[in-house]
């Protein structure tokens, strides 16, 4: 019982950053519009960004399929490590690069282990 508690808690931990992206877009997107426009995308993609954090982050806790889900964020934080590779204008961002490297490989784990028991659906 503790490896599955250990999992649900590692879950629900790492879904929780999902969750407070989507919950920030959602009451504050200015932030990710404006690091949206200057890429030159469409700033409404904020709003399907947050669906996907939502969703996703539901996902890594309840299911379904929380092994394609994990795998699906591992490569959307690898993907989203392009917005912030900024070494020369802000240091600090490469850090945030790093993190996001750090969740991918817990991801990846959670893609090759599984849910674990705790889940309510597989």
């Amino acid at each position: 019982m503790t490896r599955a508690f250990m999992n649900l808690i590692g879950r629900i931990l790492i879904a929780a950053l999902f969750l407070g992206g989507a919950f920030q877009k959602l009451s504050d997107p200015t932030p990710s519009v404006r690091m949206i426009a200057s890429l030159g995308l469409p700033s409404a993609l904020v709003w399907a960004v947050a669906a996907f954090n939502l969703v996703a982050g539901l996902a890594l806790i309840l299911g379904p399929r929380v092994r394609l889900w994990a795998f699906v964020l591992a490569a959307y934080c690898i993907g989203t490590s392009w917005f912030h590779w900024q070494l020369r204008a802000d240091p600090w961002q490469m850090t945030i690069v790093v993190k996001n490297w750090a969740i991918a490989g817990g991801l990846l784990i959670l893609a090759a282990e599984g849910p674990g028991r705790l889940v309510r659906w597989r």
